[in-house]
């Protein structure tokens, strides 16, 4: 990880979970990290507590709605004026809500389309573009996608969801071969948990808390730090190994 010291990487959805495990593994690397997510009172706190833990890096707080393409613009704006510019792109933020397919809300199925989807995509853009313009060829974009992005599980909460996931897995591979169109050394890389113990639960079966606690009380779940180090993992590759996905499961889970 030491060539990426100093370097500047943007962590979307970093408040919490898996986020926030992220951007906690990168500031210990040293690198300065952007942090977004729509409020930011959680990522001030984390960055106070990287400083006082004398961690290398250096963690900057960004209130950014992924919905709204004019607020991420302007957050990419913001970064090239104050840091540069992106050279590590890690889209994590995600959503997912209990809107079946057959009698599911529209506006669910949007929100997740945004943010799953757009966001991720304007981000990816964004990014390589900033990489692009100066001339940074060693860049990388991870996808944090969902084993749900594999398999569709019968359960109709998160059918659309996981449609959007099946997205991610097809997005990392077009990005892959745009990138080898390009001819750049930029790597593309997609990480796909399964159960991980976060809030994830708590916010899709925000109308049941019982359930989204019993969701992680079945098995012995991963942590958000699996997924750093998963992170870490494909960060750290020679610039010659392009890591193309991580499936990765609690070891008792079924599916």
């Amino acid at each position: 990880m030491d060539r990426w010291k100093g370097r500047v990487a943007l962590v979307t959805g970093a408040s919490v979970g898996i986020g926030a495990a992220i951007t906690k593994a990168l500031v210990r690397h040293g690198m300065k990290v952007v942090g977004c997510a729509r409020t930011v009172e959680k990522i001030e706190k984390l960055a106070a507590e990287c400083q006082s833990a004398g961690l290398s890096g250096t963690l900057i707080p960004y209130k950014c709605d992924l919905s709204n393409e004019e607020e991420i613009l302007s957050m990419f704006s913001a970064i090239k004026t104050l840091h540069q510019g992106v050279d590590v792109c890690i889209n994590n933020a995600g959503l997912a809500h209990p809107e079946p397919l057959l009698s599911g809300k529209t506006d669910g199925w949007r929100t997740m389309m945004d943010v799953n989807v757009l966001a991720l995509s304007i981000c990816t853009r964004e990014a390589y573009q900033s990489m692009k313009e100066r001339n940074v060829d060693d860049g990388h974009i991870i996808n944090i996608n969902s084993m749900s992005g594999h398999r569709v599980v019968p359960s109709a909460s998160v059918h659309f969801y996981s449609a959007t996931k099946y997205a991610v897995t097809a997005l990392t591979e077009g990005i892959r071969q745009e990138l080898r169109e390009a001819k750049t050394h930029i790597r593309a890389t997609a990480i796909s948990p399964g159960l991980v113990e976060t809030e994830f639960a708590f916010r899709l079966h925000g109308d049941d808390p019982e359930k989204a606690a019993a969701t992680y009380a079945s098995i012995k779940c991963l942590e958000a730090g699996d997924i750093a180090s998963a992170v870490v993992y494909a960060l750290s590759a020679p610039p010659h190994v392009q890591i193309g996905d991580i499936l990765m499961r609690p070891v008792e889970q079924v599916s």
